[in-house]
C-alpha cells in the first residue's frame, strides 16, 4: 500500500524556469510511477492545461487526476515519477487499486 510511502529525492518547482523545464520534459502518453512502487499505474494525458502547473494524469480502473507539478519526482524514459507523500489521498487509494481487475478473483 501507497499510504504510508517514504521520500527518498524531491524536485521542489520554486521557479518559472523549473516549471518550464518540466513542462518541456513531460509528453501526453508518459508512464505514470510513484517513486516507491515498481509497476506503472497509468499515463499522462494533459501537461499544464490552461497554463495551470499540473498534470492529469489517467489512473487505471480510476479515470483521470490532476497533479501538481511539485510532485514530480523525476522524468526519465518517457516515465514520470511521482513522490508518493505529495500525492493527494484518493490519488493513493486509486494507484492502489489499478492492477485489481489483472488480479484473479477481482
Amino acid at each position: 500500500m501507497l499510504q504510508d510511502c517514504g521520500v527518498s529525492r524531491t524536485l521542489y518547482l520554486n521557479s518559472n524556469q523549473e516549471e518550464r523545464i518540466v513542462r518541456e520534459k513531460i509528453e501526453v502518453g508518459f508512464q505514470a510511477f510513484v517513486s516507491d512502487g515498481g509497476e506503472e499505474f497509468g499515463a499522462v494525458r494533459a501537461v499544464a492545461p490552461d497554463g495551470r502547473p499540473e498534470l492529469v494524469v489517467y489512473v487505471e480502473n480510476a479515470g483521470d487526476f490532476t497533479v501538481p507539478f511539485d510532485a514530480v519526482e523525476a522524468v526519465h524514459s518517457e516515465k514520470v515519477i511521482f513522490t508518493c507523500a505529495k500525492l493527494d489521498r484518493r490519488l493513493r487509494q486509486a494507484i492502489n487499486h489499478a492492477h485489481d481487475s489483472e488480479k484473479p478473483g477481482f
